[in-house]
């Protein structure tokens, strides 16, 4: 999903259209090499990569070439973010860069049966919470042992205090849809553990965005 709306509390902006269906979301541009210095101590060295809710296809472009020993599989349900995806895709021209699948978090069965590791970037404050659930459910049955489940966004987190412009941008996105929000931290780490998943100190992003890590 990537959504394009918060990085530093800058609020909803425009998707960039270049051609007919690939789309630029501009806070990838500002998000991806912080994102990336964290997937090299945490991805593994070689094995499929499975991104979750992939957006407009950037930082899954990016980052596969990033990490060429890695595949990487990018998703999302949404049929214009399948089409950007596309394009990127093969814009890039890379081999280890897969052509997307369509994906529903929560859905009881995914079409990827297996990954070595599973990043999920900006989904999990712009959907409901059964994506979420579907995400840790679906994460304990297809990573292998090891493998990490990589969730980069806003969050609330008990004893911080929350930046005024995530406060801010959890209002504007239940204006937006009451089933969206800044969940907080410990609830996602209950669903970790209630999926047999362990979980890691929170790491800090810039813009008041975290990286959680989960491994099976």
């Amino acid at each position: 999903m990537n959504d394009p709306g918060h990085e530093g509390g800058a609020g909803p902006q425009p998707f960039v259209f270049g051609g007919e269906a690939r789309r630029d979301a501009p806070a990838t541009h500002s998000n991806r090499d912080a994102i990336a210095a964290v997937l090299r101590d945490v991805l593994p060295g070689r094995g499929t990569v499975l991104e979750i809710a992939s957006g407009t296809g950037q930082h899954a472009a990016y980052f596969a070439s990033l990490f060429p020993a890695l595949v990487w599989q990018p998703s999302d349900r949404d049929a214009q973010a399948l089409s950007s995806i596309g394009v990127w895709g093969e814009d890039s021209g890379l081999a280890n860069l897969r052509a997307p699948v369509r994906l529903d978090a929560s859905a009881t069965e995914w079409p990827v049966q297996s990954a070595d590791a599973i990043l999920c970037i900006n989904m999990v404050h712009i959907s409901p919470w059964s994506a979420t659930q579907g995400l840790f459910a679906n994460a304990a049955r297809v990573l292998r042992e090891g493998g990490p489940l990589i969730i980069y966004g806003p969050f609330l987190r008990d004893g911080v205090e929350t930046a005024a412009s995530n406060l801010a941008f959890d209002q504007n996105l239940k204006a937006r849809d009451r089933r969206w929000g800044l969940r907080r931290v410990d609830a996602l780490d209950a669903l970790a553990q209630e999926n047999g998943l362990r979980s890691a100190e929170p790491i800090p992003m810039p813009a008041n965005n975290l990286m959680l890590i989960y491994r099976r």
